[in-house]
């Protein structure tokens, strides 16, 4: 009887089973003792877990085999699976780091604890515990890359046994996977895990869209079948002919990729679904590229539709051709053609490092981007909290969408987007600290234009030069924003102290009490309580956010008046003039006389919304962040706004609306035109106003424009 039956009787059925599966996979590939360590491994986990139980009732050790199962599809090494099977033993049992060193080495100990929560530990709130949580991980991951794969299969396992969740935690966990762990997976490349993670997150937060788009992409399966049947051996045909051996797949479509490029490109679901996909694996570079003119010289290709990512590779290390067709009856047909070994880092990612790191291939090529990636999220982390940090890495996540060149020809991949100072922090940090200006394709140009697949961009730079600090309020890199950051902290640090202590002034008012009458001794018992050096960290810290001026007002008041509160305070008056720690959102644009809240962000100090903004239903739900704040009546500055048109397709429309707005002593800071149809085009205009009555003033001149269909404010 060999060791894995040995032990069937001692834990239930189910378990016995899986890890019998486990021991199936893990022969293919392992060696007898390794394989051998992996279920001694089992027997410690299965004995640490002895009597917990999963929600759905099973037993809690099924969940650490089926994570390890997901890794070992991936043919990852023995530490990485063992590790797997002990990823809850710090966070569920008594079981220490010590011990699993003792007992399976110190690798596969970093490893599991690399993964464990800090649950042990006290945060200030549930948002602050996950973010430091995640910095915990992601900064274990960049010592050693395993951890965040044994994270994505421990989160794939959950995703697939949740049903058994109250509905709630259903969404918020399904929200944080489409945020955070899908967008990982596709940043390391491992394709197979990113797409399950998706639609398992898409069908738990959108349950109705999911039914939907499910129902109508099986009917649409169906009705394409038999041009499957007719397409299929065509490209077979046409690539033998040529000496080449293909493997022709039906490209499986998923269901949140649809409804994101319906939410993207604003498309109807019919019109995505009416696309048939083909992925051809061939045998060698030379024969990809024969093979992308057969299909040409097959059926004609459809003109601005092809991407060549073999010799530019995503930054995750996908590698592939990419082109669409017109196929039978004018259908399109999306192809993609690579070499085998493309095709298993396409799927596996970084994994495939693992499987080809004795040839010293492609896997290594995903490895060494990955490694570029922790190298940028190492400085990061040198600036600010973990809710900043983690907030940075969401905003880095994004896939990667435009390839811009340096003089000297190196490619620099940045998100759609990036600004040429993302890109030269994209070069280096030093560059981005000292740019003055930019070249693009040999022409100056803004420091906050937006860049564009080709362009070839130069930085200018000037000793002494310095960050200026409304880069932030356009940079679109998480590099560019934390290290800008960083530089101006030091800046900040006076305008900090003076609005916290405005802050904290302003929530003794509610006590019917003033700053300036607190005792100097109280002032120092607090900061003292706190474990602060002094009382101007004290309000350096309340003037960023990270501590809340009610808190620490109320710590400042005596018992004797903490009962007594006045409920008609003063809202904290907006000057304008409050520098790096007031800023004004984005998403809708506050403006002088806008009603307005401000939310009290980490590091960011007080985010000014207007109250009808559509993000204030998610911040609603910490309302300790929240504070009463109004304009005050003198503001004498410019104020960013956003306005949307909607024009008649006209030569010279363009023209016609921006010079009305230059009328109305506005400034225009930036446009996009986006062509709806033949007829009409949509134009936004980000513009500098003085307040809301000459805004108005703005948007009547345009509304009477015979080229306007409707003009409008934006507001998120």
């Amino acid at each position: 009887m060999d060791y894995a039956a040995s032990i069937l009787g001692r834990f239930p059925r189910r378990d016995a089973t899986g890890i019998a599966q486990l021991r199936n996979q893990l022969s293919s590939y392992l060696s007898p003792d390794a394989v051998q360590e992996v279920i001694e491994a089992y027997e410690f986990g299965a004995a640490a877990h002895e009597g917990q139980r999963r929600r759905s009732g099973e037993p809690f050790i099924s969940h650490p085999v089926a994570v390890a199962s997901i890794l070992a599809d991936l043919k990852l090494d023995q530490d990485t699976i063992i590790a797997a099977l002990l990823h809850d033993v710090i966070e569920d049992t008594p079981t220490g780091k010590e011990q699993l060193s003792k007992q399976f080495g110190d690798r596969v100990a970093t490893l599991v604890d690399g993964v464990s929560k800090l649950d042990q530990l006290k945060f200030s709130s549930r948002a602050e515990a996950q973010a430091e949580s995640f910095r915990k991980m992601m900064l274990a991951m960049v010592q050693d890359i395993r951890v965040i794969m044994v994270k994505l299969a421990d989160r794939l396992h959950n995703m697939r046994t949740m049903d058994s969740m109250p509905a709630d935690k259903q969404r918020r966990i399904a929200r944080e996977t489409l945020e955070i762990y899908a967008p990982i997976a596709n940043r390391l490349g491992i394709n197979s895990i990113r797409l399950e993670l998706e639609d398992l997150g898409f069908k738990y937060l959108y349950p109705m869209r999911y039914q939907v788009i499910s129902g109508a992409l099986k009917r649409a399966m169906g009705n394409q079948r038999h041009l499957v049947r007719k397409i299929r051996p065509a490209i077979e045909k046409a690539l033998k002919q040529r000496n080449i051996e293909p493997r022709v797949l039906g490209r499986e479509k998923h269901l949140y990729s649809i409804y994101d490029k319906m939410r993207r490109k604003r498309r109807p679901l019919a019109e995505i679904l009416d696309v048939l996909g083909f992925r051809i694996v061939v045998d060698s570079v030379d024969n990809a590229y024969r093979t992308l003119g057969a299909v040409h010289e097959l059926y004609k290709p459809m003109p601005g539709r092809f991407k060549d990512f073999i010799a530019i590779p995503r930054a995750n290390g996908y590698q592939s051709l990419h082109t669409t067709l017109f196929g039978p009856k004018g259908l399109p047909v999306e192809v993609q053609i690579r070499t085998e070994e493309m095709d298993h880092v396409a799927e596996s990612g970084i994994a495939a490092h693992w499987r080809y790191k004795q040839a010293d291939t492609s896997g290594v090529a995903a490895q060494a981007r990955a490694r570029e990636w922790f190298s940028g999220l190492m400085e990061m982390e040198v600036a600010g909290d973990s809710e900043e940090f983690l907030e940075s890495v969401r905003v880095d996540l994004f896939p990667d969408k435009v390839y811009v060149f340096t003089p000297d020809g190196d490619i620099k991949r940045l998100p759609r987007g990036a600004t040429c100072v993302d890109f030269a922090y994209a070069v280096h940090t030093d560059i981005g600290n000292r740019c003055v200006a930019a070249k693009v394709d040999r022409r100056l140009v803004p420091l906050r234009t937006q860049l564009t697949n080709g362009q070839t961009v130069e930085i200018i730079t000037a000793r002494g030069a310095n960050p200026n600090p409304a880069w932030v309020n356009f940079v679109a890199t998480a590099k560019a924003r934390s290290a800008i950051r960083q530089y101006l902290r030091n800046l900040k640090h006076s305008e900090a102290i003076e609005f916290g202590r405005r802050l904290v002034d302003r929530a003794l008012s509610e006590f019917s009490l003033k700053l300036k009458k607190v005792p100097k001794e109280r002032v120092q018992a607090v900061v003292e309580q706190l474990g602060l050096e002094s009382e101007d960290e004290l309000y350096r810290e309340v003037g960023l956010g990270m501590r809340l001026g009610p808190f620490v007002a109320r710590s400042l008041v005596p018992e004797s008046d903490k009962e007594t509160r006045d409920k008609d305070a003063a809202p904290l008056a907006i000057t304008g003039t409050e520098g790096m720690v007031v800023n004004y959102a984005r998403c809708c644009h506050p403006l002088p006389d806008d009603s307005i809240m401000g939310y009290l962000s980490s590091g960011r100090g007080v985010v000014i919304h207007r109250t009808v903004c559509g993000n204030l239903a998610e911040f609603r739900k910490q309302p300790d962040k929240w504070i009463a704040v109004a304009w005050n009546d003198d503001i004498a500055r410019e104020f960013t706004v956003e306005i949307h048109a909607e024009v008649v397709n006209r030569l010279g429309v363009l023209a016609a609306v921006a010079a009305n707005i230059a009328r109305s002593e506005s400034n225009i800071e930036h446009v996009s035109v986006v062509e709806r149809d033949v007829d009409a085009s949509s134009l936004t205009f980000l513009l500098q106003v003085r307040d809301r009555k000459r805004l108005g003033r703005v948007i009547r001149n345009i509304r009477h424009m015979p080229e306007v269909l409707k003009v409008s404010r934006s507001c998120a």
